[in-house]
């Protein structure tokens, strides 16, 4: 059996696992096969992700959109398809830098090996650009985060308490 597994990084409907979801049913899995999270990829707590591992069983084949979407770093990712390949369950990228990666055959897991590596590397140098980005953007005196919606006042004349 096939079964389809999908993540998008934010929770606030600004993005949309539709895509995910097409390309996942046009490769065969049932439309009661998905499984989905909303959340980052670095958060252990993905209980879409959880739902789908327990449901696995021998003979099933995990499908992803893309590499990124599984795991949180090349430890997490080598670790989770080690265990579903000793419960005897495939797993295939369907596209992206892992794209036709299927640990079913020997050449499948090399290639698996080489492109989670590559995916780990890629999310290390964004991380590297966004932190450069903000350090950059405070060297010019910018603060971000979100604005104050209440400031208060605190008064040092006397009968007022602080």
């Amino acid at each position: 059996m096939l079964i389809g597994y999908m993540r998008v990084s934010k929770a606030d409907g600004s993005q949309s696992t539709d895509l995910q979801e097409d390309a996942l049913l046009s490769a065969g899995v049932d439309p009661f096969q998905l499984y989905e999270d909303q959340a980052s990829g670095k958060r252990e707590d993905r209980p879409g992700l959880a739902a789908c591992l327990k449901a696995l069983r021998e003979g099933d084949t995990l499908l992803v959109w893309k590499l990124d979407r599984l795991g949180r770093n090349l430890r997490h990712l080598i670790n989770t398809v080690h265990d579903l390949t000793s419960k005897g369950v495939g797993f295939k990228v369907l596209t992206g830098h892992g794209a036709a990666i299927d640990t079913t055959s020997a050449a499948g897991k090399l290639v698996f090996g080489i492109f989670a590596a590559l995916a780990e590397f890629e999310r290390e140098l964004i991380s590297e650009r966004t932190i450069a980005g903000l350090d950059s953007a405070r060297a010019r005196g910018r603060k971000g985060g979100r604005p104050f919606k209440m400031t208060m006042i605190w008064s040092n004349r006397p009968g007022h308490s602080s």
